[in-house]
């Protein structure tokens, strides 16, 4: 019985837990729409802090040899257009200047400075660019040689040396060149000839013979006048006589008169005719004086006009031959026209001045030579071979190597407004993915891509240890701008604009109550601005606005 009462007892505890517990889970409409009203809202706040702000542009980019440059040769190799072929290839490492690229044929393929391409052959007398760039770099080999731009027989003479010193010889003529120019020399020969033989039939067709010995009597007659004007003397010896005489004549009439004024002064007492006597003798002495200078005036006057006289002669002489000359030569002109062979004889004279002519310009460009092939001029010298484009055996058709400055660039690119911000001479840092940090400079900033970027390229300070970092992927800090000391920096979010323009915070003094405090904004990086006004390190700023 007693075991029985328990059992209704618990029965009775249970139910009456399970309709407690269902009470607290049922709620009026009323206590629901309670629950659920929004918490009281509080607000964010952030203390205001002391440090330097960076800000800084981040650009992702490669590792790399910088000036990537094609090399390719501007023709043939050698003196023949034979089939062009590598038989030492390009081998990578440092070019420096006057070094050997590679061989083509057996002959060398030298590299120098400049920035004109090599695109002709340099043959004796061109000029240009290209020849003043090859004579400056034989110059700084200790070739000396003057830099006037024009392969002249100076330059020819140092491309000799240059090359006889690298144990190679100096591009010489081809056989077709030389069998040229004997060809051209065989043809004036033949042309002097028949000119020769066609004066010979003008001479005996006529007799020109007395006509040739006027000439040459009229022309020597010419040139004994002309002497002879050339010769003319200042004075006749009759005329050097009189001047040299009135010249005595003065010299002697200044010493009478010096002699006079040297007289000693009479006594104070003179007799009037002592004083007299004194004066008439130095105006005597006077004009003896006068009188050999106006006759020595005369004499050299009376010269004058007797060697114009004799030039006047002398020139007429000249003028008299000079008129026989011309009129021999016309004689003589008239009677070779009267020929039936005239017109043989200047066709012939044509003929020689024809094949004179062309010889002379052939020569104008015979002799040693570079060919196109042999040179390379590259914007930087020395270079560093990155990459042979010919193996030995292949044929030279396409570009024979790559070459790169040696030093390295960091390359990369950014967003057209990111670039804006960018500008060459900024310092950068750069990262490598071993956690290296390497100090740069932005050296060159590149147009707008298809994609809108923007090419970047910077510059490590030092090349110390990079060799081994080729080709790997870096992350470059460029610094654009930075506040040197500490500054107070609040949250960018913290920033409000009110309606005059100022910038603004809102500052918490007490538990949800705030002051707002004018503020100008500096530097901002990283989502954070430096300011200045009424704040202070450790102030709560207000970021969500309340």
């Amino acid at each position: 019985m007693k075991r029985k009462a328990l059992i209704v007892l618990a029965a009775v505890l249970v139910v009456a837990g399970a309709g407690w517990g269902l009470s607290t889970r049922l709620r009026s409409p009323a206590d629901e729409a309670a629950a659920r009203k929004p918490p009281k809202p509080s607000l964010v706040t952030v203390a205001v802090e002391r440090r330097k702000l960076v800000s800084t542009v981040v650009v992702s980019g490669a590792l790399e040899y910088g000036s990537p440059y094609p090399v390719s040769l501007a023709g043939v190799v050698g003196g023949s257009d034979t089939a062009q072929r590598a038989t030492r290839a390009p081998r990578r490492g440092t070019i420096k200047e006057g070094g050997v690229v590679m061989e083509v044929n057996g002959r060398p393929v030298f590299a120098f400075s400049g920035k004109v391409p090599m695109h002709r052959s340099l043959v004796p007398g061109v000029e240009g660019d290209d020849v003043r760039q090859l004579q400056k770099g034989l110059r700084r080999l200790g070739h000396a040689v003057p830099v006037t731009g024009v392969f002249d027989a100076a330059t020819v003479a140092a491309v000799t040396r240059f090359y006889a010193k690298r144990d190679y010889r100096a591009q010489q003529p081809t056989l077709e060149l030389r069998q040229k120019r004997d060809e051209l020399r065989r043809a004036v020969r033949t042309a002097q000839e028949v000119l020769a033989t066609e004066r010979k039939a003008l001479d005996l067709g006529r007799d020109v013979l007395p006509l040739k010995v006027r000439l040459a009597n009229a022309r020597r007659d010419l040139r004994e006048a002309e002497q002879a004007l050339a010769r003319a003397p200042e004075a006749t010896p009759d005329d050097a006589a009189k001047i040299e005489a009135a010249e005595s004549a003065v010299r002697a009439a200044e010493e009478k008169l010096l002699a006079a004024q040297q007289e000693p002064t009479p006594a104070p007492t003179p007799t009037p005719s002592d004083s007299r006597l004194r004066d008439f003798q130095l105006a005597n002495a006077q004009a003896e004086l006068d009188a050999a200078r106006r006759a020595l005036e005369r004499a050299h006057e009376e010269a004058g006009l007797a060697r114009e006289k004799r030039l006047a002669e002398a020139g007429k002489s000249v003028r008299v031959a000079r008129e026989a000359v011309v009129t021999a030569e016309q004689a003589l002109r008239q009677a070779r026209q009267l020929s039936p062979v005239k017109l043989k004889v200047a066709n012939a004279q044509a003929d020689v001045g024809a094949a004179r002519a062309l010889l002379a310009e052939f020569d104008k460009t015979y002799g040693t030579s570079v060919p196109p092939g042999e040179i390379v001029f590259l914007p930087k010298l020395p270079a560093r071979l990155h990459k042979a484009g010919v193996k030995a055996g292949e044929q030279v058709d396409k570009p024979i190597a790559t070459v790169t400055s040696s030093t390295f660039v960091v390359s990369g690119s950014v967003d057209a407004g990111e670039a804006e911000r960018l500008k060459a001479g900024l310092a950068a840092s750069i990262e490598t993915e071993s956690g290296r940090t390497v100090a740069g400079t932005v050296s060159a900033l590149g147009g707008r891509d298809a994609k809108g970027a923007v090419p970047v390229v910077v510059t490590p300070a030092s090349m110390k240890g990079l060799k081994k970092l080729a080709g790997a992927a870096v992350t470059v800090r460029v610094t654009i701008g930075a506040t040197g000391a500490e500054v107070l920096v609040v949250p960018s979010a913290a920033l409000v604009t009110a309606a005059d323009g100022r910038a603004r915070v809102q500052v918490e003094t007490a538990p949800d109550q705030v002051k707002e405090v004018q503020v100008r904004t500096g530097l901002a990086a990283d989502g954070a601005v430096e300011v200045t006004g009424d704040l202070k390190p450790g102030d709560l700023v207000v970021v969500n606005g309340g």
